[in-house]
């Protein structure tokens, strides 16, 4: 796992690298109840890599998990993630500015994961 600043609004844990078995880890530590998801997926990625015979399934794997430990190792960007889906799901308002705000937190968490 790489290093990241300590502090009281730091992230919970440090980024892991983008392996299955660290995201595996780190989800294990931060969000326990999607190992069942995260298998599944990886089962599913490695399948569709060997019918393909392409690693791009694989890559989709490793980019999806990383960005949601980025994400979730930070419990306020999860919480103010949740609460915009919230918005644009109930279709109560104009979803505009919830979707742009969700796309910056996917965005960050992209560049923190070091997939941008």
């Amino acid at each position: 796992m790489s290093a990241q600043p300590d502090g009281p609004y730091g992230p919970l844990i440090p980024m892991p690298e983008l392996t299955p078995d660290a995201l595996r880890s780190a989800v294990a530590r931060i969000a326990p109840s999607r190992i069942p998801a995260l298998t599944q997926h990886l089962f599913e990625a490695t399948t569709h890599a060997q019918q393909a015979q392409s690693l791009a399934p694989l890559r989709a794997f490793i980019h999806s998990w990383a960005v949601f430990v980025a994400i979730e190792r930070h419990p306020d960007h999860a919480t103010r993630l949740r609460a915009l889906e919230r918005i644009v799901d109930a279709g109560e308002e104009d979803p505009t500015e919830a979707i742009a705000e969700i796309r910056r937190i996917h965005e960050t968490a992209e560049a923190e994961a070091g997939l941008l």
